[in-house]
């Protein structure tokens, strides 16, 4: 029923006279122009290469987690992560004559593997299913998040993409990534498990058309590699180690309603890459006593949907205001451990009249793990005969969780944020033997 619900939901806004192309200020959403870098224009440097038509941004972020109490393991320990993003555009048309033709191009360089999400919080016999640092990617590594070829055509209705490339560039990019909680940083395309988020490339190409001023349908196919995170991959071209292809297809909204301006979304994803079966076997029975294996699904299937929609506008200035976002995603459960996902969330831009820029955001987010995994921890405990939980043989048996973050966000200066916050986890992991837990935490990015 609520996914039928969010067909209705973009269905009205397609064809209601309330989604009339407007002046679109996506603010109070959280899409927020750049701010004044800390290195200024670089004694002109800057300035030369934007008129030589090369736009860039250079960013630092680190994330700071602590276990204040609970979860699996109680043992205090601070977390740290940070990275350096380079991302760039350079326009081509100047260059070649070739109509609004650009090269994109983005490299990230992430440090300190340091998670405490699997150092403490969570049952590591597990799969996490979320993180207390989004921005952990599991290795210290500098890596090609993506180098593509765009053009538009058709008075820039219609865009074109190829290369080796990221989702991101063109998918589910309607919620801004402010949370820590990964679960609450934007939308949920990540948990089908079979791309990946950011700083990871693949080989595709991607096609965004729009319908009409506020309603654009885009579609790509997609490299399927599951070495794509690897560290031999982080600078290859290589194919190797592909499995086959992801067909993407999306419709995104962007209306203004009441006069408030809205994003809404509806994704498919299609692949034709074999997929392990969390429970059946080769020969019909339990994978786990299956003398052949697990079983191999040649296609699998993934839906995710979502909305971030102003609410108030201040009435003297239009870039502050609240705004709520909810996403979902829902998942094929004999492949994927995650079945579903749903997040939901309130943000303020500006609460104060003497902090006009600062943030302050409250996310809840439901996750239920696959029947099909639990079914297959259950019976890997039977075939070991291990009844304990605390006997590090025994496969704890998963099932929902709760995990909220608090945060707020200031600016001291231009350049730079600072992001304190608190989270809860309820379950963590799923399991209902793990103490529930509270982290603190605290964001820093700087702008160059």
């Amino acid at each position: 029923m609520a996914d039928k619900n969010i067909l209705y939901a973009l269905a009205l806004l397609t064809f209601s006279p309330l989604a009339i192309a407007q002046d679109w200020n996506g603010t109070v959403l959280g899409f927020e122009a750049p701010p004044d870098p800390v290195l200024g224009e670089m004694l002109g440097m800057r300035k030369i290469l934007n008129d030589n038509g090369f736009t860039y941004t250079l960013g630092y972020l680190n994330e700071i987690a602590w276990n204040g109490g609970g979860g699996y393991n109680s043992d205090p320990h601070v977390a740290y992560i940070d990275q350096f993003a380079l991302t760039f555009n350079q326009d081509l048309e100047r260059w070649t004559g070739i109509s609004d033709a650009r090269i994109e191009g983005n490299i990230v360089n992430r440090n300190h593997d340091d998670n405490l999400t699997t150092k403490r919080v969570q049952d590591p016999r597990v799969n996490f299913n979320d993180l207390t640092q989004e921005s952990w990617g599991g290795q210290s590594i500098t890596r090609l998040g993506w180098l593509t070829f765009a053009r538009s055509f058709d008075d820039r209705r219609l865009t074109w993409r190829i290369g080796m490339m990221n989702k991101v560039q063109t998918f589910d990019q309607i919620i801004p990534c402010d949370f820590q909680l990964l679960s609450q940083c934007g939308g949920k395309s990540a948990n089908s498990l079979t791309w990946n988020n950011w700083n990871v490339h693949t080989w595709g190409t991607t096609l965004e058309y729009k319908v009409t001023p506020t309603v654009t349908v885009k579609g790509g196919v997609m490299e399927q590699n599951p070495n794509a995170a690897s560290r031999s991959h982080a600078w290859s071209g290589s194919t190797k180690g592909s499995k086959g292809v992801l067909l993407p297809v999306e419709i995104e909204a962007r209306p203004q309603i009441n006069g408030l301006p809205g994003a809404y979304n509806l994704g498919v994803l299609f692949t034709n890459a074999p997929q392990t079966d969390l429970w059946r076997g080769k020969s019909g029975g339990a994978g786990a006593s299956d003398l052949h294996g697990y079983e191999k699904h040649n296609r699998t299937w993934f839906m995710y949907a979502g909305l971030n929609q102003q609410l108030t506008r201040h009435q003297d200035d239009p870039n502050r205001g609240l705004s709520t976002s909810v996403s979902m995603s829902l998942a094929d459960q004999s492949t994927n451990y995650m079945h579903q996902v749903y997040a939901a969330s309130l943000r303020y831009r500006g609460l104060f009249d003497a902090r006009p820029q600062d943030w302050i955001g409250f996310g809840l987010t439901w996750i239920d793990m696959s029947n099909q995994y639990a079914r297959n921890q259950r019976y890997m405990n039977s075939l070991s005969g291990v009844t304990d939980y605390t006997r590090p043989a025994y496969h704890p048996v998963p099932g929902h969780s709760l995990n909220g973050e608090f945060y707020y966000r200031f600016r001291p200066v231009a350049w730079l944020e600072l992001q304190p916050g608190i989270q809860y986890w309820h379950r963590p992991g799923g399991i209902a033997r793990t103490q529930d837990a509270w982290v603190t935490e605290l964001k820093t990015v700087v702008t160059f």
